[in-house]
C-alpha cells in the first residue's frame, strides 16, 4: 500500500515528466505503511538512522491469527548484525535471527504473550486477527542505522499489514528526518536565499551589459543556469518542508528538483566549454564540426544523468545505504566529467596560443574551474569511501551545493561590469558580431575565421550617459571597400582584442 500523495503538489509537476519518469515513491523513513503477503520466511521492511538518545518507533501491526506467530527484528549497522545477514545466501531464517541480541530488546514478538508488543485478538467478519500497537525507543553510543525486518522461521509464509512512524525527537527540524538527513532543509533554505541573490545580481549585471551591447550568449547561459538552480532549490525546500510536516513528502517533486539541478549543471558545463573555445570572447561562432561534437557530448551527458536518476529510483536496494555515484551510471558521469576537463583544457590552451592578450581572463578562469572540474569526482570518491554512512547524505548535500555556489560565484565576480575588473572577458559588442556575420558586398557570408580585427570599439565602463570621446577619433571603414579578411585556412579565430586601442596592426 503506497502512502497517500499530496494532490496540490502533484499539480505542480509537468504531465510530460510524469509520463517519462513514472517512478514509484520510496519510503525514506518517517511514516511507512503497507500490506505484504509472501511465501518467504524473512523480509526486510524499512530502515532509519536514529539519534543516540531520541530515536522512537511507534507501530501498528495486524495479521490473521492463523499466521501466528511473527516477529519484528531490529538490526543495527554493526558488521556482525545487518551486513552479516542481508543478502547472505548461506544463511537461513534461523541463522539470521541468531545474530540478534535478545538482551538489547531487538525482537518484538507479535503475540499476546509478549506484553511489550501491545497485541490483542480482534474479530472482523468472522476472522480473528492479532492487532498490535505499541512503540520502542532506541539508545546507542552514536547515531546508527537501524533495519527493521519481519520473520517467521519454519512457517507457511508471511502476511502483515503494517504502519510505522519513525522519529528523532519532537522538533519540526528533526522529527521525521533520519539522522543522516539532519540539516538538509536548513542548508537548502540557506543556499536558496544565496542563489536568489546571485540570480538577481546576474540579472542586474546583464541589464548593465545589455546597455553597453555586451550581453553575450554565454552570459545569458550563466543567468539561465542560476535561474534553474533557484527553481531546483525551491522545489527541494518544498519537498523537505512537506516531508518535515507529514514524514511522507512527494517523491515526484523531489525527482523534478533533481532534474532541474542536473539541468543547471549541464547548462553551466556547456557555457564553460564554449568560453574555453573562445565563443563570444575571441570568436563569434563555433565551427560546424565543433557544434556537432558539443551536441553529441551534451546529449550523452544528459542521457547519462537521466539513466542515473532512473537507476537510483528503480535499482538501488533500499536495504543498503547507497550513494548516487555508487552505480555504473555514476561512474560514467565521473568519466564524462574528466573528459570534459580534457576538452576544456585543450580549448583554453588553443585560445591562449592564438590570443595571448586574453591571459588576464583565461589564466584565472582556467585555474578556478580546474578546481571545479575535479571537485565532483573527488567528492564522489570521498563520499563512497571516506564519509560514514550515518552522516553521508547531509555532508554530501552541503558539499555539492557549495561546489555549485563556488562555480556561480567565481563567474559572477569575473564578469562583473566594473572598470576595476581586469578579468572581464567581453570586449566586442553584440552588434559588431552580428554585422560581421552579415553577407559581404558580393553576397558571400563571412566565416567565423574571417572576423575583421578593427571593428572593435574601445569598450569601457564609463556611464552610458557620459560620451566616450575616444571613439570620436575612430575612422569607420568605407562601405564600398571590403573589410580585410584572414586567409581561409589560416586557422585564426574570429577576432582579436584591441583593448586598449593601439597602433594599427596587420592581419
Amino acid at each position: 500500500m503506497e502512502p497517500p500523495r499530496a494532490p496540490a503538489l502533484r499539480r505542480l509537476l509537468p504531465p510530460l515528466l510524469l509520463l517519462l519518469l513514472p517512478l514509484p515513491p520510496r519510503a525514506r523513513a518517517k511514516y511507512v505503511r503497507g500490506n505484504l503477503s509472501s511465501k518467504e520466511d524473512w523480509l526486510f521492511l524499512t530502515r532509519f538512522c536514529f539519534l543516540s538518545d531520541y530515536g522512537r518507533l511507534d507501530f501498528r501491526f495486524r495479521y490473521p491469527e492463523a499466521k501466528c506467530c511473527q516477529n519484528i527484528l531490529l538490526y543495527f549497522d554493526d558488521p556482525s548484525q545487518w551486513p552479516a545477514v542481508y543478502k547472505a545466501g548461506d544463511k537461513d531464517c534461523l541463522a539470521k535471527e541468531s545474530v540478534i541480541r535478545p538482551e538489547n530488546n531487538q525482537v518484538i514478538n507479535l503475540t499476546t504473550q509478549y506484553a511489550w508488543s501491545g497485541c490483542q485478538v480482534v474479530s472482523e467478519e468472522g476472522t480473528r486477527y492479532l492487532s498490535c500497537s505499541s512503540g520502542r525507543s532506541f539508545r546507542s553510543v552514536r547515531e546508527r542505522w537501524w533495519y527493521i525486518a519481519l520473520s517467521k522461521c519454519g512457517g507457511d509464509g508471511l502476511q502483515l499489514e503494517y504502519e510505522m512512524v519513525l522519529t528523532n525527537g519532537k522538533s519540526f527540524w528533526t522529527r521525521h528526518f533520519s539522522a543522516d538527513e539532519f540539516g538538509i532543509l536548513e542548508t537548502d533554505v540557506t543556499f536558496l536565499l544565496i542563489f536568489i541573490l546571485i540570480f538577481f545580481l546576474s540579472c542586474y549585471f546583464g541589464y548593465l551589459l545589455k546597455g553597453r551591447q555586451l550581453l553575450h550568449t554565454t552570459y545569458k547561459m550563466f543567468m539561465a543556469a542560476a535561474g534553474v538552480e533557484v527553481l531546483s532549490l525551491l522545489f527541494f525546500c518544498i519537498y523537505w518542508g512537506q516531508y518535515a510536516t507529514d514524514g511522507i513528502g512527494n517523491e515526484s517533486l523531489k525527482i523534478l528538483a533533481k532534474l532541474l539541478f542536473s539541468s543547471s549543471f549541464l547548462i553551466f558545463l556547456l557555457m564553460l566549454i564554449l568560453l574555453g573555445k573562445g565563443f563570444t570572447v575571441t570568436r563569434g561562432r563555433i565551427s560546424h564540426s565543433g557544434s556537432v561534437k558539443l551536441s553529441v557530448y551534451m546529449t550523452l551527458y544528459t542521457l547519462t544523468h537521466v539513466v542515473l536518476l532512473i537507476y537510483e529510483a528503480e535499482f538501488f536496494d533500499p536495504g543498503q545505504v547507497l550513494y548516487t555515484y555508487e552505480s555504473p551510471a555514476g561512474y560514467g558521469l565521473i568519466g564524462l566529467q574528466v573528459a570534459a576537463y580534457v576538452w576544456f583544457s585543450y580549448a583554453v590552451f588553443i585560445s591562449l596560443r592564438h590570443f595571448p592578450e586574453k591571459q588576464p581572463f583565461y589564466v584565472p578562469f582556467f585555474a578556478a574551474y580546474t578546481l571545479w572540474f575535479f571537485a565532483v569526482p573527488v567528492m564522489a570518491l570521498i563520499a563512497n569511501f571516506g564519509i560514514p554512512k550515518w552522516a553521508r547524505e547531509k555532508i554530501v548535500n552541503g558539499i555539492q551545493l557549495g561546489i555549485h555556489l563556488y562555480a556561480h560565484g567565481v563567474f559572477l565576480i569575473m564578469t562583473r561590469p566594473s572598470a576595476a575588473n581586469k578579468n572581464f572577458p567581453y570586449h566586442v559588442r553584440t552588434s559588431q558580431i552580428a554585422s560581421a556575420g552579415a553577407p559581404g558586398p558580393g553576397g558571400s557570408q563571412s566565416t567565423d575565421k574571417a572576423f575583421p580585427q578593427h571593428v572593435y570599439g574601445n569598450v569601457t565602463f564609463i556611464s552610458d550617459s557620459v560620451p566616450n570621446f575616444t571613439e570620436l577619433f575612430s575612422i569607420p571603414p568605407s562601405a564600398s571597400s571590403p573589410l580585410p579578411r584572414a586567409a581561409p585556412d589560416s586557422g585564426l579565430p574570429l577576432f582579436r582584442d584591441l583593448r586598449p586601442p593601439g597602433p594599427l596592426r596587420d592581419l
